[in-house]
């Protein structure tokens, strides 16, 4: 590298994965309304949570949706800048709400298509069921994978590499957004409330602008 000095080392971060989070100002209020007008939509529709395709959330008339809309402009622009892009993106928005009772929870997957990928946590459950079983189970937890295979291979206490979970109990008010080609999972409620997110997905539209 071209600023090293003799005998001092330089460090690189290799090929990072950006994740980002934020609590959303004015969420306690909105959330209130969000929360209303998903579980209307639930009432009305047998697979409001799976069939993610059929709609977009963003396009409901109700002010609230034009608000996480918003919001979620202004995540997409302030990851976009903490990624180096002082450009003009042109990209669409498409987003369906997840309700989750007990028992739910989303297999592995990630988000082909896409560039970004996010969930904003209108409710979630705060106290599970008191249940005798394992130990081990993160109940409402949201897990991501690292995207290298076996990375961890040879790390060793200390490493970065070594856990290639990261793990995050979300809470209501807070919006992830990570790079879609990035597997997750999501464990299951077991809590007898109700855990509802918005999910969406960043879709761009060609620019010749976006070639390096």
């Amino acid at each position: 590298m071209s600023d090293s000095v003799p005998g001092k080392p330089t460090f690189r971060a290799m090929w990072p994965t950006t994740f980002m989070q934020v609590l959303l100002p004015g969420a306690d209020g909105a959330n209130t309304a969000l929360r209303d007008l998903i579980e209307k939509l639930d009432a009305g529709s047998d697979d409001l949570t799976t069939d993610y395709l059929a709609g977009n959330f963003l396009s409901n008339p109700d002010p609230v949706a034009g608000w996480l809309k918003q919001c979620f402009d202004r995540a997409i622009l302030d990851y976009a800048r903490h990624a180096g892009i002082d450009y003009e993106l042109d990209y669409s928005i498409q987003a369906w709400p997840n309700v989750n009772r007990f028992g739910d929870y989303h297999n592995l997957h990630n988000h082909p298509h896409s560039w970004l990928s996010g969930t904003y946590y209108v409710q979630v459950p705060e106290r599970p069921r008191e249940m005798r079983t394992r130990s081990d189970l993160n109940p409402g937890a949201i897990s991501f994978f690292d995207p290298r295979p076996q990375a961890n291979m040879h790390a060793i206490k200390g490493d970065g590499e070594v856990d290639p979970e990261f793990r995050l109990l979300p809470k209501a008010g807070m919006l992830l957004l990570w790079p879609a080609f990035v597997h997750h999972l999501v464990h299951p409620n077991l809590s007898d409330e109700q855990r509802i997110s918005v999910s969406f997905n960043v879709v761009l539209r060609w620019r010749d602008a976006y070639l390096p």
